[in-house]
C-alpha cells in the first residue's frame, strides 16, 4: 500500500491489471458457462424424438397388425443416449438444477423399464380396456418426458441466468475500477500535468516566481517540488544575473562615459602648452564624478634631486604655493573661488589611496595619487592606467617641447652669429685692417693719391658689408617669417625674377619636416648666392630652381643659359664660390659648378639630410 500511495506509476500498473484480469476472469467464465450449455439443444431435441417415438407407440397399439417391439426398443436405446444427461463438471454451476434433470431422466428410464414396456407388450392384442390403460401409461410417460424438458430448459435458463449475473458483476468492477482510475488519473496526473504545462510556459518566458505547489508523494510530486526549489534558484539567480548585468551596464556606460571624457580631453591635455593644471584639472575633476573616486593628486618628480613636488590636486581648500596665475582657480574649483569663506572638504577617514607611476617608457615622470572608499575593479583601474598614460604622455611632450623650442632658440642664434661672423664680420675684420692702414699711411705722411686707394677700398668695403647686411637680413626675415623652407624659396624666386627681367622656373618635390632649421638656412643661402651670380655675371634670359628628393638624396639645382665659365676645368674662386663651397661642407653635402652642354651654368647640391627631429627622439622615450 505504500508503494501505491507513493508511485503514480504502481498505481496505474494495478489498475490496468485488475481491470485486465477482471475482464480475462470474465471471458473466461463466460466461455464456461458456454460450454455449459452444450448439449442441451441436443437433449431437448432427443426428448422430442423420445415424445414422437411414445407417440407412435400409442398409435401402434391401436393397429394390432402392427408389433410395438422395434419401437420400444428404439425408445429404449434414445432414453439410454448419454445426451440426455447433464455433464457433472458444467453441472457444478447449479448443482441443483442438474440433479433435478438428471433424477428425471433417471425416473423416464425406470418407468420405461418397470411400466411402459412390460404394459405394451402385455396390451398388444388386448381388448380396448387394456390398450386405453396402456395408452394412458404411455400419456403419463410422455408428460414425465415434458417434465424432464422442463427441468432441462430450467437448468439452461439458470446458468444463462447466473452467466448474466456474473457479467453484472465483473462489468461494475471494471467500471469501479475504471471510475476510480479516471479519477486517480484526472486528481494525480491530469492537472498536475496542466501545472506543470503552464509552469514550463511561465519558464519558457522568464517567470521563475510561478511554482507548483505539489505536495503529493507520487512521481509529479516530487518532480513539483524538484521543479520549484530548480524555479527558486533559477529566480535567485536571475535577479543576481539581471542586477549584475544592471550594474555591469552601469559600470560600462560609466567607463564609456569616462573613455569620452578622456578621448575630448586629450586635445586640451596635448594643447595647454606648459598649463597642465588648467588642462588636466577638469578633466581629473570629471573623472572623479563619473567613477566615484577622488581626490586625485598629481606628483611631478623631480630627476635632479630625487624629490616628489604635487602640482596638481583635484580638492585643494588653498592655492598651491607654485602657483604662477592668480587669476586660475583649476585647483581650487570655480565654488571655491567665489565663495567668501575657506571650503575645506570633507575627507573620509575610511578612504585609501592608489598610487600610480606616471611613466614615459623607462623614465618616471611622476605619480598620480588616486583617493578611493571602495576598491576600483580591474575596469576602473585599466582606464586609471590610461589616464596616468594620458599624463605621461602630455607631461613627456610638454617637456620635449619646451627642450625643443629651447634647442631651436640656440640653433637659430647659432645660425645667425656663424652667418654674421662668415659675412659681416670678415668684412668688418677688413674694413678695420684698412683703417688701420689708413691711419699709418696718414701718419706717415704718404701721398694723398695712396691714400685715395685705400679711401677707395674702404668705401668698396663697406657697401659690400651693407649688400651684405641687407642679405642677411632678407634670409633671415625670409627663413624665420615663413614656415619651412619651401616659402622662403617662393619668395627669393619672385625677388631674383624682377631682378633677372623673366619668371624663373621652380621645383619643388620634398616632404615636410624633412631638413632642420640649420640646413634650410645653408640650402637658402646657397641658392640666393647662385642668383646672384646669375644677375651679376651670366647675362642669362632663362633660370630654373629645383629641389628634390628621391632614394634618401636630397638634390639642389640652379641652371641658367648665360655665358657660362670662362674654363670648365676651374670655376673662378670668387668669393661668393667660397662661401657656398663652406656651407656645403658644413651640411656634408657635394657641391658642383660646371657648364651646361645646352650652354650656361649649372650648379648641384647633392646630401643626405641629417634632421635631429623631435618625433624620432620622442619615439625612443615613450
Amino acid at each position: 500500500m505504500k508503494a501505491l500511495r507513493h508511485s503514480l506509476v504502481a498505481r496505474i500498473v494495478v489498475f490496468l491489471v485488475l481491470i485486465s484480469s477482471l475482464a480475462m476472469a470474465s471471458i473466461g467464465l463466460t466461455v464456461v458457462m458456454a460450454k455449459s450449455t452444450q448439449g442441451d439443444a441436443a437433449a431437448i431435441n432427443e426428448a422430442g424424438a423420445l415424445r414422437l417415438a411414445s407417440a407412435r407407440i400409442i398409435n401402434v397399439l391401436e393397429h394390432p397388425d402392427i408389433t410395438p417391439s422395434p419401437l420400444l426398443a428404439t425408445l429404449k436405446t434414445q432414453l439410454e443416449s448419454s445426451t440426455l444427461e447433464t455433464q457433472p463438471h458444467y453441472g457444478l454451476l447449479n448443482r441443483m438444477a442438474s440433479a433435478r434433470a438428471n433424477a428425471a431422466l433417471e425416473q423416464l428410464r425406470q418407468t420405461l423399464n418397470d411400466n411402459i414396456i412390460p404394459a405394451v407388450l402385455t396390451a398388444h392384442g388386448e381388448d380396448a380396456q387394456h390398450i386405453a390403460g396402456t395408452v394412458a401409461r404411455l400419456n403419463g410417460f410422455i408428460q414425465q418426458i415434458d417434465n424432464f424438458v422442463s427441468l432441462r430448459e430450467h437448468a439452461t435458463e439458470t446458468r444463462i441466468s447466473l452467466m448474466g449475473r456474473i457479467q453484472a458483476l465483473f462489468l461494475g468492477l471494471i467500471t469501479l475500477l475504471l471510475i476510480t482510475a479516471l479519477i486517480d488519473t484526472r486528481r494525480n496526473l491530469a492537472r498536475p500535468l496542466r501545472r506543470l504545462m503552464r509552469l514550463s510556459r511561465a519558464f519558457s518566458q522568464r517567470r521563475f516566481d510561478h511554482r507548483s505547489d505539489f505536495s503529493g508523494p507520487d512521481e509529479l510530486g516530487r518532480l513539483g517540488r524538484t521543479l520549484d526549489h530548480m524555479a527558486a534558484e533559477l529566480d535567485a539567480s536571475y535577479q543576481a544575473l539581471e542586477a549584475r548585468v544592471t550594474h555591469k551596464t552601469a559600470e560600462l556606460e560609466r567607463h564609456n562615459h569616462a573613455l569620452q571624457i578622456i578621448h575630448n580631453s586629450s586635445r586640451s591635455l596635448y594643447g595647454g602648452g606648459n598649463d597642465l593644471c588648467a588642462s588636466a584639472a577638469p578633466l581629473l575633476r570629471r573623472l572623479e564624478e563619473v567613477l566615484d573616486i577622488g581626490p586625485i593628486v598629481l606628483s611631478l618628480h623631480n630627476e635632479h634631486d630625487g624629490s616628489d613636488m604635487e602640482i596638481l590636486a583635484t580638492h585643494s581648500h588653498e592655492r598651491p604655493l607654485y602657483c604662477r596665475d592668480l587669476e586660475c582657480f583649476a585647483c581650487l574649483g570655480t565654488d571655491e573661488a567665489h565663495s567668501d569663506e575657506q571650503h575645506i572638504p570633507l575627507v573620509d577617514e575610511r578612504a585609501r589611496v592608489l598610487v600610480l607611476p606616471v611613466v614615459a617608457g623607462h623614465l618616471t615622470l611622476g605619480y598620480l595619487t588616486v583617493g578611493y572608499l571602495e576598491a576600483p575593479d580591474s575596469s576602473t583601474r585599466q582606464l586609471l592606467n590610461t589616464l596616468a598614460d594620458q599624463l605621461a604622455t602630455a607631461i613627456y611632450l610638454e617637456h620635449r617641447i619646451e627642450e625643443q623650442q629651447q634647442l631651436s632658440l640656440i640653433q637659430e642664434r647659432t645660425i645667425i652669429a656663424r652667418e654674421l661672423h662668415d659675412s659681416l664680420a670678415q668684412s668688418l675684420s677688413y674694413l678695420k685692417m684698412q683703417v688701420a692702414r689708413l691711419e699709418r699711411m696718414q701718419a706717415r705722411d704718404f701721398p694723398a693719391e695712396r691714400q685715395a686707394d685705400v679711401i677707395g677700398d674702404l668705401r668698396e668695403g663697406l657697401n659690400s658689408a651693407y649688400r651684405q647686411l641687407r642679405e642677411l637680413l632678407t634670409t633671415f626675415r625670409l627663413s624665420l617669417d615663413k614656415s619651412g623652407l619651401q616659402p622662403a624659396l617662393e619668395q627669393t624666386i619672385r625677388e631674383f625674377s624682377q631682378r633677372l627681367g623673366f619668371d624663373i622656373e621652380f621645383s619643388h618635390q620634398v616632404p615636410p619636416y624633412l631638413l632642420s632649421a640649420n640646413e634650410e638656412i645653408h640650402l637658402l643661402q646657397i641658392t640666393r648666392e647662385a642668383l646672384a651670380n646669375t644677375v651679376k655675371h651670366a647675362h642669362a634670359h632663362w633660370a630654373r630652381v629645383s629641389l628634390t628628393f628621391q632614394q634618401a638624396k636630397l638634390h639642389l639645382a640652379i641652371e641658367d643659359d648665360g655665358i657660362g665659365f670662362e674654363s670648365e676645368d676651374s670655376p673662378p674662386m670668387h668669393y661668393g664660390l667660397v662661401i657656398m663651397r663652406d656651407r656645403a661642407r658644413h651640411m656634408g653635402a657635394r657641391l658642383t659648378l660646371d657648364n651646361r652642354p645646352e650652354g650656361g651654368t649649372g650648379v648641384h647640391l647633392y646630401m643626405t639630410p641629417q634632421a635631429d627631429r623631435l618625433i624620432k627622439e620622442g619615439s625612443s622615450h615613450v
